[in-house]
Order: C-alpha cells, then sequence, then structure tokens
C-alpha cells in the first residue's frame, strides 16, 4: 500500500557496522522490495555532513561499513567519524584520532 501512496519511502537505520549495499541484500533476501537510495543509515549521515563541511575524515568504522565511504578523501585527516568497530579501537589508532 505504501507503494502506491504519494509518499517518499525509507528505510532508516542507526547501524554503523555495515554499508548500505549489505543492508539492502539482507532486506531483499527477507522479500522486501527496496532500491540502495531508499536506504538512510547513519553512515549515510555522515557522508553527508563530510561531503557538507568539505572535511577529509579519519574512518573509525568497520571495514564492512568503508564502502559508503568509497570517494572521499581520507588523506591527512581533519575530522574523525566513530563507528562501532572495536577492532579499530587501540591506543595507536586513538592517539591518531586524538592528534
Amino acid at each position: 500500500r505504501l507503494r502506491g501512496a504519494p509518499v517518499t519511502i525509507r528505510f532508516v537505520t542507526n547501524t554503523t557496522k555495515e554499508c548500505k549495499r549489505d543492508l539492502l541484500e539482507r532486506l531483499m533476501k527477507l522479500g522486501f522490495d527496496i532500491a540502495e537510495n531508499e536506504i538512510f543509515t547513519s553512515l549515510t549521515a555522515a557522508r553527508n555532513l563530510l561531503e557538507q563541511k568539505q572535511v577529509r575524515p579519519l574512518l573509525l568504522v568497520d571495514d564492512k561499513a568503508l564502502p559508503d565511504f568509497t570517494g572521499i578523501a581520507t588523506d591527512d585527516p581533519n575530522a574523525v567519524v566513530v563507528g562501532l568497530a572495536p577492532e579499530h579501537f587501540h591506543y595507536q589508532m586513538m592517539n591518531r584520532a586524538f592528534r
């Protein structure tokens, strides 16, 4: 019924563990009729903000989330994006983030 209604449909999640492509595949396997551009995640919001502010982030996110940041410059970071990525939370990386 929603597809027939004059509304915009979005699937919203706060996950930071996986990229939109992986979420899309999982939802489609569950039988959802969904397109990638209908998924909005906290990573989507972070990417939008990075582009708006034109900053270069140090990405402290799970490796499976990195595809959502393709094309974003990360050399000489001047910002930090933090997601659920315990494997990246160690002294060396935290020291880099604080610098």
